[in-house]
């Protein structure tokens, strides 16, 4: 298993992905997952806001027959230092008003948290229809 730079260094490149499609619907989403793995073994602090469609990638018990899972590819970026957050008004409208639907280490939040992340001089990606 790869290693990935874990520490919080104050001088670390960030970099931000805002995702806006469900899983399956689209590449943007694999994509995404890609860009994180490639700027995490560079030593970036990576961060992913789960936006509109986006909350549902993180979703428990999802079993694709012809996908990768996308709630273990979650899990697997989070083990690796990745931070994740889905917007608490997305997820409510679709239905997940906790964090009890989500895989371990994924935050329901507010926008808000996206634009304080944005502010922190951080390279921007977004990615979705």
């Amino acid at each position: 298993m790869a290693t990935y730079p874990r520490e919080n260094q104050p001088n670390k490149e960030k970099m931000v992905i805002v995702l806006l499609d469900g899983p399956y619907i689209s590449q943007y989403a694999d994509i995404g997952y890609r860009m994180a793995e490639s700027a995490l073994k560079l030593g970036y602090g990576v961060k992913i806001f789960l936006y509109m469609d986006g909350v549902h990638l993180p979703l428990k018990n999802q079993n694709p027959r012809d996908f990768p899972s996308s709630s273990k590819i979650i899990e697997e970026l989070i083990e690796k230092g990745c931070e994740i957050k889905a917007c608490v008004r997305c997820a409510a409208a679709r239905g997940y008003s906790d964090q009890s639907h989500y895989v371990r280490g994924v935050e329901i939040t507010s926008v808000y948290d996206l634009a304080e992340w944005m502010d922190e001089k951080s390279k921007v990606v977004i990615l979705g229809s």
